[in-house]
């Protein structure tokens, strides 16, 4: 999957150019092109608009000062070259009209003086924004390429799946915020994360590049899926703050039709099951991440049964708190339920863009989207293995009788302190 698939984000356009096909031009043809690109419309506009006034109607003496808003309007959108090329354009009909209406020497000087002024000042201020624009560009490639490094790409099969993931930035201008996933394969089959950091700015980016760091570590290190939850935990118990805290859901697929998942105070995943979603409900709710020294509980390990067809949605409540005008929640089972299909990207893409629609077109929080999808395999390569189902999720016991649960049979089992 490219990158740009995955997070929604537009790329620099990649210019095509035909062989064989060379255009010379001569260096005042150069010239007379660079300063037409860099002249805005308008304001060559506003000087021709004076100039019409004074053939017309002979008034265009009374309209001199207006000339001084072209190169002032140029200011905002040209080069410099275009800037000084609007001054000069408009102080020539300027001093044309001036003569031919007999303005006195003095009069027409203060005029021509105001509209170089106007001029000059516009293009520094155009060369300042360039300066300025040059410096945010920048600072996008340095943030593209730290959400490069930080969110990595996912491909679109990883390991038994296929994958999408989709994630939005709530700034305008941002790459990456306090929302985290990662998707890996390892020793111990296909492990992954989704959560939400605690705050905005740079130290949620901060926290989330830690528990990430920490995560593809100990997924490839920890047999057992609560080593893994408890590696993080140690790690930001000794980096975060006292109000600092993570929520997120950490899941393995460790063998033929058994998905592992930890909840630490996420929102539940939704499991796809044939047209019906529901929801992952934690068989018993653990404290975020970096909050277990104060709340003294220990996450449990649940187990729930994922088939071929079914398909498991992982999200951050940037998705489910995403209002629209009258203050209503986006439904994301519902629309989740409407744009399936068994293509993951096609389905995230659809859903992204309806979240869009839902809020009137941006986002005033981070969003993040995983879904994963076990494809139907072809007669006699199936997974061997798999759990029993009863029509919802079911969790096999592993220490204990099983204990009744939201939507089926679940059991947790305890991580340690």
């Amino acid at each position: 999957m490219s990158h740009a698939r995955q997070h929604g984000r537009d790329h620099w356009p990649i210019r095509q150019y035909k062989r064989g096909v060379r255009h010379t031009w001569s260096p005042r043809a150069r010239a007379v092109a660079h300063w037409a690109a860099g002249t805005p419309a308008l304001s060559v506009l506003i000087v021709c608009v004076v100039v019409f006034v004074d053939l017309v109607g002979g008034t265009g003496k009374v309209w001199l000062p207006l000339l001084a808003a072209g190169p002032a309007l140029a200011a905002a959108t040209s080069r410099p070259v275009g800037v000084l090329g609007v001054g000069l354009l408009a102080a020539l009909p300027g001093a044309g009209i001036g003569v031919r209406h007999g303005m006195a020497a003095s009069e027409l000087a203060v005029v021509l003086a105001a509209l170089v002024a106007v001029a000059l000042a516009g293009t520094l201020a155009s060369a300042l924004r360039a300066r300025r624009e040059r410096v945010l560009a920048a600072v996008r490639s340095v943030a593209e390429t730290a959400q490069h490094a930080l969110l990595m790409p996912v491909p679109e099969t990883v390991g038994p799946f296929r994958t999408a993931v989709h994630y939005s930035a709530a700034a305008a201008e941002a790459r990456i915020g306090g929302d985290l996933y990662a998707l890996i394969p390892t020793p111990y089959g296909v492990r992954m994360i989704v959560g939400d950091v605690r705050g905005k700015g740079l130290p949620a980016v901060g926290t989330a590049a830690l528990v990430l760091g920490v995560f593809r570590e100990a997924a490839y290190d920890e047999p057992d899926l609560l080593d893994v939850v408890s590696r993080i935990e140690r790690s930001l118990a000794r980096n975060l703050g006292h109000d600092d805290f993570v929520t997120a859901v950490v899941a393995g697929y460790p063998e033929p039709g058994r998905l592992e998942m930890v909840n630490c105070g996420h929102a539940p995943p939704l499991l796809v099951r044939g047209a019906e979603v529901s929801p992952v409900d934690p068989v018993r709710p653990a404290p975020p991440l970096g909050l277990r020294a104060l709340t003294g509980e220990s996450p449990g390990l649940q187990v729930v049964s994922l088939d071929e067809g079914d398909q498991l949605l992982l999200y951050t409540d940037g998705v489910t708190e995403a209002r629209d005008a009258d203050r209503e929640f986006y439904p994301l089972a519902e629309g989740l339920a409407r744009h399936l299909c068994d293509d993951p990207a096609r389905t995230l893409a659809a859903l992204h863009q309806e979240l869009l629609d839902h809020v009137g077109g941006r986002l005033h929080d981070d969003a993040a989207l995983l879904l994963l999808r076990k494809p139907v395999a072809a007669a006699g390569t199936g997974d061997a293995g798999g759990l029993a189902l009863n029509g919802s999720p079911v969790v096999r016991p592993l220490a204990a009788e099983p204990e009744p649960g939201v939507g089926g049979a679940f059991h947790a089992r305890e991580g340690a302190a």
